[in-house]
């Protein structure tokens, strides 16, 4: 899937601006105009996280997220929020979330992990730079939690995870998280986790439809196959836009279509369909971040090498010659003389 609802940004936009972020900046600089931008449009994964990153690198709150998540609307999940509701229980509304996921807002993988008294909700994030991960982290946890407690208030049943665990270093501001969840939460675990009680997942829908769900059901399943159907031209441009987001530690072919909502066997396909690989397009963005440094900086060659993540700078002289024939510090002289 190479396009996402719009209304998932525009949430997010709304939401800064309502809790006080001065996000003007990147509202110019993008183009967007939220009074006139139908909700119902579809944005390029590539050019959302493109705002995204601009936006966390505005956001001066560290809870910024959290706040952001929460700003979500139950009703903009259209056909999706019908489709659980019509559901006979928690537990098959969890399972049906996660078969169509697609039809969130979320960029995270989304898996269910049963266990004898608790079970886990399971998001896996997308690589992001570290600016960015924890704002984006907090921000789909939050507004998935916000999901789950509007259905709560509208089907009468508690649907309250008993704990949570995010992926990234426990921040200062632990005590406000477990004040806004309203459980204990702990942190630095690989992936984020809501656990809920397994005898809350029995609890029955007072809303449960079968007739209804099959055509809600009908309706999710059309609008991820038109996401899916979805133009796909361009894609080795989409992917150089994603990886020049990082400096060092660049993801991988698999962290990359994880991002871009696709599979990394698609990806790959894609990309050789358009006459590339993978790897070369990551040549190429490494090549001109290290020319950039080398040219608009007075960085050594061996600072440079740590930053483009290279642990030894005779490694990074190799891989430079084999991008530009030509070693760092002869490009650099060549440059200046010029």
């Amino acid at each position: 899937m190479s396009k996402r609802p719009v209304i998932g940004l525009m949430y997010i936009i709304q939401g800064l601006q309502a809790h006080g972020e001065d996000v003007a900046p990147v509202v110019r600089k993008f183009g967007l105009d939220l009074d006139s931008m139908d909700p119902a449009a579809q944005i390029d994964r590539a050019l959302e996280l493109r705002v995204f990153m601009a936006l966390a690198e505005q956001i001066k709150d560290p809870m910024a997220g959290i706040k952001a998540g929460a700003h979500f609307g139950l009703a903009g999940y259209g056909p999706f929020t019908m489709l659980l509701m019509t559901c006979d229980d928690a537990y098959h509304a969890l399972q049906t979330g996660v078969r169509y996921q697609g039809c969130t807002f979320l960029s995270a993988g989304l898996r269910f992990e049963p266990g004898p008294e608790l079970s886990a909700l399971v998001l896996k994030p997308i690589a992001l730079p570290e600016q960015a991960f924890r704002f984006r982290v907090d921000g789909e946890i939050s507004g998935t939690y916000k999901l789950m407690r509007d259905l709560q208030a509208g089907l009468g049943v508690d649907l309250r995870p008993e704990r949570m665990e995010f992926p990234y270093p426990e921040p200062a501001e632990k005590a406000a998280y477990e004040e806004y969840f309203r459980c204990p939460v702990t942190f630095a675990a690989k992936e984020a986790r809501l656990y809920i009680k397994n005898e809350h997942l029995r609890l029955r829908f007072p809303t449960a439809d079968p007739t209804a769900h099959r055509v809600y059901k009908g309706q999710c399943d059309q609008l991820l196959l038109q996401r899916e159907e979805a133009t796909m031209d361009g894609l080795s441009e989409k992917v150089v836009q994603h990886l020049g987001l990082f400096t060092g530690d660049f993801p991988s072919a698999t962290d990359v279509a994880d991002a871009l909502g696709m599979s990394e066997r698609s990806l790959r396909r894609q990309l050789a369909s358009e006459g590339t690989r993978f790897r070369a397009l990551a040549d190429r963005v490494r090549e001109d971040k290290a020319c950039a440094f080398l040219l608009e900086s007075s960085l050594s060659v061996e600072v440079i090498a740590q930053r483009m993540g290279y642990g030894e700078p005779a490694s990074f002289i190799r891989a430079f010659q084999r991008w530009t024939g030509t070693t760092p510090a002869a490009y650099r002289r060549a440059a200046r003389a010029g």
